[in-house]
Protein backbone atom coordinates (compact mmCIF):
# COMPACT_ATOMS: atom_id res chain seq x y z
CA UNK A 1 0.00 0.00 0.00
CA UNK A 2 1.59 3.11 -1.05
CA UNK A 3 1.36 6.44 0.65
CA UNK A 4 -1.31 8.94 0.23
CA UNK A 5 -0.56 12.18 -1.78
CA UNK A 6 0.66 14.97 0.11
CA UNK A 7 1.47 13.07 3.14
CA UNK A 8 5.12 13.99 3.78
CA UNK A 9 4.08 17.88 3.84
CA UNK A 10 1.10 17.21 6.04
CA UNK A 11 2.78 14.95 8.53
CA UNK A 12 5.93 17.65 7.90
CA UNK A 13 3.55 20.46 9.11
CA UNK A 14 2.39 18.29 12.33
CA UNK A 15 6.08 18.50 13.09
CA UNK A 16 6.66 21.49 13.04
CA UNK A 17 3.97 21.59 16.18
CA UNK A 18 6.71 19.48 17.91
CA UNK A 19 9.37 21.94 16.79
CA UNK A 20 7.89 24.71 17.75
CA UNK A 21 7.11 23.27 21.19
CA UNK A 22 10.96 22.93 21.64
CA UNK A 23 11.11 26.39 22.18
CA UNK A 24 8.73 26.93 25.34
CA UNK A 25 11.09 24.08 27.10
CA UNK A 26 13.93 26.43 27.94
CA UNK A 27 16.66 23.92 26.37
CA UNK A 28 17.75 23.78 23.00
CA UNK A 29 18.78 21.09 20.77
CA UNK A 30 21.83 22.57 19.97
CA UNK A 31 22.96 22.24 23.90
CA UNK A 32 24.97 18.03 22.88
CA UNK A 33 21.72 16.12 22.77
CA UNK A 34 23.66 13.29 20.99
CA UNK A 35 25.85 12.67 24.20
CA UNK A 36 22.96 13.17 26.10
CA UNK A 37 20.43 10.44 24.32
CA UNK A 38 22.97 7.98 23.10
CA UNK A 39 22.65 4.58 24.67
CA UNK A 40 26.14 4.18 25.29
CA UNK A 41 25.61 7.21 27.60
CA UNK A 42 24.24 5.61 30.26
CA UNK A 43 24.84 7.71 33.51
CA UNK A 44 21.13 9.93 33.71
CA UNK A 45 19.76 6.82 32.77
CA UNK A 46 20.77 4.27 35.48
CA UNK A 47 20.19 7.28 38.46
CA UNK A 48 17.56 6.83 40.38
CA UNK A 49 14.20 8.08 39.28
CA UNK A 50 14.23 11.47 39.84
CA UNK A 51 11.35 14.16 40.88
CA UNK A 52 9.69 15.41 37.24
CA UNK A 53 11.18 18.99 38.46
CA UNK A 54 14.61 17.41 37.78
CA UNK A 55 13.95 15.86 34.73
CA UNK A 56 15.64 17.04 31.18
CA UNK A 57 13.25 19.51 29.54
CA UNK A 58 13.26 16.98 27.01
CA UNK A 59 14.98 13.86 25.63
CA UNK A 60 15.93 14.03 21.65
CA UNK A 61 14.92 10.92 20.26
CA UNK A 62 15.93 12.39 16.76
CA UNK A 63 19.89 11.53 18.00
CA UNK A 64 19.16 7.90 19.39
CA UNK A 65 21.25 5.28 18.38
CA UNK A 66 21.22 1.86 17.87
CA UNK A 67 20.67 -0.54 20.58
CA UNK A 68 23.03 -3.16 21.78
CA UNK A 69 22.51 -5.98 24.31
CA UNK A 70 22.05 -9.71 25.45
CA UNK A 71 18.54 -10.47 24.21
CA UNK A 72 18.96 -14.41 26.17
CA UNK A 73 19.66 -12.15 28.81
CA UNK A 74 16.64 -10.39 28.56
CA UNK A 75 14.38 -13.31 28.25
CA UNK A 76 16.33 -14.35 31.74
CA UNK A 77 14.63 -10.77 33.12
CA UNK A 78 11.60 -11.16 31.61
CA UNK A 79 9.26 -13.18 34.23
CA UNK A 80 8.03 -10.48 35.65
CA UNK A 81 6.76 -8.85 32.88
CA UNK A 82 5.30 -11.78 31.19
CA UNK A 83 2.70 -11.39 34.21
CA UNK A 84 1.17 -8.45 32.13
CA UNK A 85 2.70 -8.70 28.69
CA UNK A 86 2.35 -12.60 28.59
CA UNK A 87 5.59 -14.74 28.58
CA UNK A 88 5.54 -14.77 24.59
CA UNK A 89 5.00 -10.67 24.33
CA UNK A 90 1.43 -11.22 23.81
CA UNK A 91 -0.56 -8.84 26.60
CA UNK A 92 -2.73 -10.64 29.23
CA UNK A 93 -5.53 -8.30 28.89
CA UNK A 94 -6.66 -5.65 26.35
CA UNK A 95 -5.26 -2.54 28.63
CA UNK A 96 -1.91 -3.65 28.66
CA UNK A 97 0.31 -3.54 24.82
CA UNK A 98 1.37 -6.53 22.93
CA UNK A 99 5.57 -6.04 22.89
CA UNK A 100 6.39 -9.26 20.64
CA UNK A 101 8.00 -7.71 17.45
CA UNK A 102 8.29 -4.08 18.52
CA UNK A 103 11.42 -1.96 17.50
CA UNK A 104 14.14 -2.24 20.09
CA UNK A 105 15.23 1.33 19.98
CA UNK A 106 11.54 1.82 20.63
CA UNK A 107 10.98 -0.22 23.92
CA UNK A 108 13.75 1.27 25.50
CA UNK A 109 13.35 4.82 25.28
CA UNK A 110 10.20 3.80 26.58
CA UNK A 111 11.26 1.77 29.48
CA UNK A 112 13.66 5.24 30.43
CA UNK A 113 10.57 7.17 30.33
CA UNK A 114 9.13 5.38 32.81
CA UNK A 115 12.23 4.73 34.79
CA UNK A 116 13.00 8.33 34.97
CA UNK A 117 9.25 9.59 36.11
CA UNK A 118 8.04 11.06 33.10
CA UNK A 119 5.16 8.89 32.57
CA UNK A 120 1.81 9.07 34.22
CA UNK A 121 2.02 6.59 37.40
CA UNK A 122 0.97 3.19 36.57
CA UNK A 123 2.15 -0.47 37.29
CA UNK A 124 4.89 0.37 35.21
CA UNK A 125 6.35 3.21 37.51
CA UNK A 126 8.11 0.91 40.17
CA UNK A 127 8.59 -2.05 37.88
CA UNK A 128 10.63 0.19 35.57
CA UNK A 129 12.47 1.95 38.71
CA UNK A 130 14.04 -1.70 39.64
CA UNK A 131 15.95 -2.00 36.08
CA UNK A 132 19.15 -0.71 35.50
CA UNK A 133 20.25 0.44 31.99
CA UNK A 134 21.16 -2.91 30.67
CA UNK A 135 18.44 -4.83 31.96
CA UNK A 136 16.18 -2.48 29.80
CA UNK A 137 18.29 -2.37 27.20
CA UNK A 138 18.19 -6.56 27.16
CA UNK A 139 14.45 -6.92 27.48
CA UNK A 140 13.83 -4.51 24.45
CA UNK A 141 16.10 -6.83 22.50
CA UNK A 142 14.47 -10.23 23.41
CA UNK A 143 10.80 -8.44 23.35
CA UNK A 144 11.53 -7.27 19.58
CA UNK A 145 13.14 -10.79 18.59
CA UNK A 146 10.05 -12.79 19.67
CA UNK A 147 7.25 -12.74 16.58
CA UNK A 148 4.04 -10.62 16.71
CA UNK A 149 0.94 -11.50 17.23
CA UNK A 150 -2.30 -11.45 18.76
CA UNK A 151 -4.07 -13.06 22.24
CA UNK A 152 -6.91 -15.57 21.80
CA UNK A 153 -9.23 -12.96 22.91
CA UNK A 154 -8.46 -10.31 20.25
CA UNK A 155 -8.46 -13.50 17.62
CA UNK A 156 -12.02 -14.16 18.85
CA UNK A 157 -13.50 -10.94 19.42
CA UNK A 158 -16.42 -9.30 17.32
CA UNK A 159 -15.49 -7.65 14.19
CA UNK A 160 -16.39 -3.97 14.83
CA UNK A 161 -18.72 -1.79 12.75
CA UNK A 162 -17.87 -1.16 9.04
CA UNK A 163 -18.11 1.86 8.90
CA UNK A 164 -16.01 2.36 11.91
CA UNK A 165 -13.53 0.18 10.54
CA UNK A 166 -13.30 2.29 7.40
CA UNK A 167 -13.19 5.46 9.38
CA UNK A 168 -9.89 4.47 10.94
CA UNK A 169 -8.58 3.14 7.79
CA UNK A 170 -8.97 6.55 6.16
CA UNK A 171 -8.10 8.69 9.17
CA UNK A 172 -4.55 6.54 9.81
CA UNK A 173 -4.29 6.72 5.60
CA UNK A 174 -4.99 10.25 4.62
CA UNK A 175 -5.64 12.08 7.87
CA UNK A 176 -8.98 14.75 8.42
CA UNK A 177 -7.63 18.56 7.13
CA UNK A 178 -10.61 19.75 8.93
CA UNK A 179 -9.47 18.65 11.73
CA UNK A 180 -5.86 19.27 11.39
CA UNK A 181 -5.01 15.73 11.56
CA UNK A 182 -2.11 14.19 9.36
CA UNK A 183 -2.47 11.15 8.68
CA UNK A 184 -0.77 8.52 10.73
CA UNK A 185 1.18 6.34 8.43
CA UNK A 186 3.60 9.69 7.88
CA UNK A 187 5.22 8.59 10.95
CA UNK A 188 3.60 4.50 11.23
CA UNK A 189 4.43 3.32 7.84
CA UNK A 190 1.50 3.03 5.26
CA UNK A 191 1.06 -1.15 7.11
CA UNK A 192 1.07 0.60 10.42
CA UNK A 193 4.08 -1.51 11.16
CA UNK A 194 6.91 1.84 11.91
CA UNK A 195 8.64 4.05 10.20
CA UNK A 196 9.32 2.77 6.57
CA UNK A 197 13.26 3.83 7.56
CA UNK A 198 13.20 1.96 10.50
CA UNK A 199 15.79 -0.12 10.22
CA UNK A 200 18.14 2.99 8.50
CA UNK A 201 20.68 5.32 10.26
CA UNK A 202 20.80 8.88 9.11
CA UNK A 203 23.71 10.08 7.71
CA UNK A 204 24.95 11.07 11.18
CA UNK A 205 24.58 7.32 12.24
CA UNK A 206 21.48 8.25 14.50
CA UNK A 207 18.60 6.17 14.07
CA UNK A 208 15.64 8.62 15.00
CA UNK A 209 12.69 6.19 12.58
CA UNK A 210 13.34 3.73 14.79
CA UNK A 211 11.45 5.15 17.96
CA UNK A 212 8.53 5.32 16.33
CA UNK A 213 6.55 1.85 16.97
CA UNK A 214 4.49 -0.52 15.28
CA UNK A 215 0.64 0.00 16.14
CA UNK A 216 -1.47 -2.63 13.97
CA UNK A 217 -2.48 -5.74 15.64
CA UNK A 218 -2.23 -3.59 19.24
CA UNK A 219 -5.12 -4.08 21.73
CA UNK A 220 -8.03 -1.45 21.18
CA UNK A 221 -8.46 -0.43 24.56
CA UNK A 222 -4.85 -0.26 25.14
CA UNK A 223 -4.81 2.24 22.26
CA UNK A 224 -7.50 4.91 23.33
CA UNK A 225 -5.60 4.91 26.26
CA UNK A 226 -2.46 5.88 25.08
CA UNK A 227 -4.45 8.29 22.35
CA UNK A 228 -5.91 10.11 25.08
CA UNK A 229 -2.65 10.27 27.29
CA UNK A 230 -1.79 12.31 24.24
CA UNK A 231 -4.89 13.47 23.94
CA UNK A 232 -4.81 15.42 27.63
CA UNK A 233 -1.09 16.33 27.66
CA UNK A 234 0.14 13.26 30.06
CA UNK A 235 3.10 12.73 28.09
CA UNK A 236 5.37 15.31 26.60
CA UNK A 237 9.32 14.26 27.56
CA UNK A 238 10.44 13.68 24.45
CA UNK A 239 10.21 15.11 20.56
CA UNK A 240 8.20 12.66 19.95
CA UNK A 241 6.09 12.80 22.43
CA UNK A 242 5.47 16.38 20.93
CA UNK A 243 4.76 15.24 17.95
CA UNK A 244 1.92 12.94 19.11
CA UNK A 245 0.93 16.00 21.17
CA UNK A 246 0.19 18.13 18.68
CA UNK A 247 -1.74 15.45 16.72
CA UNK A 248 -3.66 14.61 20.14
CA UNK A 249 -4.74 18.06 20.44
CA UNK A 250 -6.98 17.42 17.46
CA UNK A 251 -8.08 13.75 18.26
CA UNK A 252 -11.63 13.54 19.94
CA UNK A 253 -13.52 10.42 21.37
CA UNK A 254 -14.84 9.40 18.05
CA UNK A 255 -11.59 9.96 16.10
CA UNK A 256 -9.93 8.03 18.71
CA UNK A 257 -12.22 4.90 18.47
CA UNK A 258 -12.29 4.59 15.15
CA UNK A 259 -8.15 4.51 14.56
CA UNK A 260 -7.97 2.26 17.64
CA UNK A 261 -10.71 -0.57 16.22
CA UNK A 262 -8.94 -0.26 12.55
CA UNK A 263 -5.68 -0.55 14.23
CA UNK A 264 -6.46 -3.35 16.42
CA UNK A 265 -8.09 -5.24 13.42
CA UNK A 266 -5.05 -5.11 11.14
CA UNK A 267 -3.20 -8.69 11.50
CA UNK A 268 0.16 -8.61 13.11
Amino acid sequence: MKPSTGTGLFTAAVFALGVAALAGTGESVAQDPAARMSPENTQADTAPAEPAAKLPAYRDLRRITRLRGDPAAGKAKSELCAACHGAAGISIAPNFPNLAGQRAEYLYWELVEYQSGAMPESAMTPLAASLNDQDMRDLALYYASLPAGRAPAQEEAPAPDTALLERGRQLFMEGDHGKGLPPCQGCHGADAGGHPLAARDDRDGHAPWAAYPSLRGQNAIYLQVRLNAFRTAQIHHSTNDFVMGGVGQRLDDDTISALSAWLAAQGP
